[in-house]
């Protein structure tokens, strides 16, 4: 039984900024709905998407009932997709943030709330990710809500995030395309229009209430046959799969985990073996419409030169982070103590004291470090790039002052500066995954 709203909606929607809350967004907006959206950041998110009432919270922190009221004042329905997939905000933006929610939907007499969760989060996949979504879904089920949670397999779209992303990357690599353990791990990937349509559906129609749902497209398709449709759509050439052993992979997981960030972490690579396929056909019934295959998908949309630009990129951009942090962590100890010899010749050459030469060097070096913890940590590279490009060229201003012969020398000790702020530029361009 269909019971339809009668007329647009108000909804507030988490995670807006998000890969699959964008198409949520543009969904609502393109249906009439009025959507006031939630993002961390959303200054440039206002301007790319003006039909939207954009509010910044950090979710993480956003964990007390009555910080949410006023965000709530004449909302209908909430739809929440939000997650990450990795770091110490899961447990504070799975349950905590989305249990004070909860509690404020109810004072607000907000009674329709909608979770997007995963169909790979399951009591069998032992990762902090899968516990915290269940208990993310177990905490609204029991709060007394109107719920609706859809748990899709692989979202595919036109871009990319997280693991179709990666799945492009590694595609997209030369010579020979590593594959992780027998590439029999099974997916139903879902296009984020369709599961934006039917989270759509599931806001305007009270049938969807109480129930759980698994979006999935037509095909089930391994690994193995999922990087080689997205190198043929590349137009890449033919796929030279080789096999990476499973401890090989569990090894790399472990790194990235070490590494805070990367293209593989303990916990993607877990919900990769755990299995990421759904009945198709039985989420198709259940929303009146059947969703676009992967064939299909890649059919209506060929891939352009951006498309090939980013999956040749996505292992590129962590490469040139960490290049460019080991490039200031060497600067810095070469610098102090290596470098007495060329800062006394600059010393002398624009007649300071020689006795500048050791605070000279330190402090140099405690920047240089400064630098390489900063190009680790910004998440944009917004600010890692403005300041090394500032620091790289006063480096190299100052140098010319001191020793303009620099410029001749056959090593190219200041020669070599200009390439690396073209690094620093690309790393700026491509360093936001978001």
């Amino acid at each position: 039984m269909s019971l339809l709203s009668p007329c647009p909606m108000r909804i507030l929607l988490l995670g807006a900024g998000g890969f699959i809350g964008r198409h949520i967004l543009s969904e609502l907006l393109a249906s009439g709905h009025q959507v006031r959206a939630v993002a961390r950041d959303v200054a440039r998110l206002r301007e790319a998407e003006p039909g939207a009432e954009w509010i910044g919270i950090d979710l993480a922190r956003a964990t007390d009932a009555e910080g949410w009221r006023p965000h709530l004042s004449g909302i209908d329905c909430v739809v929440n997709a939000a997650g990450v997939l990795r770091g110490p905000e899961m447990q504070a933006v799975h349950v905590d943030m989305p249990r004070a929610l909860h509690a404020a939907c109810k004072k607000a007499e907000v009674r329709r709330v909608i979770l997007i969760s995963a169909v790979s989060a399951r009591p069998d996949v032992d990762t902090d990710y899968a516990r915290s979504k269940l208990a993310g879904e177990a905490a609204l089920r029991d709060s007394g809500l109107r719920w609706t949670i859809f748990r899709p397999s692989l979202v595919i779209a036109e871009g990319s995030y997280g693991g179709t992303s990666l799945l492009r990357g590694l595609a997209a690599l030369p010579f020979a395309q590593p594959l992780a353990g027998d590439g029999n791990f099974t997916f139903s990937p879902i296009h984020a229009d369709d599961l934006a349509r039917s989270v759509r559906l599931a806001c305007e129609d009270l049938w969807f209430v109480g129930q759980s749902f698994e979006p999935a497209g037509p095909e089930t398709l391994t690994l193995r046959e999922l990087m080689t449709r997205y190198r043929h759509w590349l137009g890449l050439g033919p796929s030279r799969l080789v096999r990476v052993p499973m401890p090989v992979m569990r090894a790399l997981g472990r790194i990235g985990d070490l590494a805070g960030s990367g293209p593989v972490s303990t916990n993607s690579l877990t919900q990769l073996v755990a299995g990421n396929a759904a009945d198709g056909a039985a989420f198709a019934q259940a929303v009146g419409f059947r969703p676009r295959s992967v064939a299909q998908a890649m059919r209506d949309r060929a891939a352009g030169v951006q498309d090939r630009w980013h999956a040749r990129q996505f292992f590129l951009a962590p490469a040139i982070r960490w290049g460019l942090a080991l490039l200031w962590l060497a600067s810095a100890l070469l610098g102090l103590f290596a470098g007495r010899a060329q800062t006394l010749e600059w010393l002398a050459a624009i007649g300071a004291p020689a006795g500048a030469a050791l605070p000279l060097q330190i402090g140099t070096a405690l920047l240089d470090l400064a630098i390489a913890a900063l190009v680790l940590r910004d998440r944009t590279a917004r600010t890692a790039t403005a300041v090394q490009f500032a620091v790289v060229s006063g480096y190299t201003l100052v140098l010319t002052l001191g020793l303009p012969e620099l410029w001749a020398d056959p090593l190219g000790p200041l020669l070599k500066n200009l390439p690396i702020l073209l690094l620093i530029l690309v790393h700026g361009a491509i360093g936001d995954r978001r």
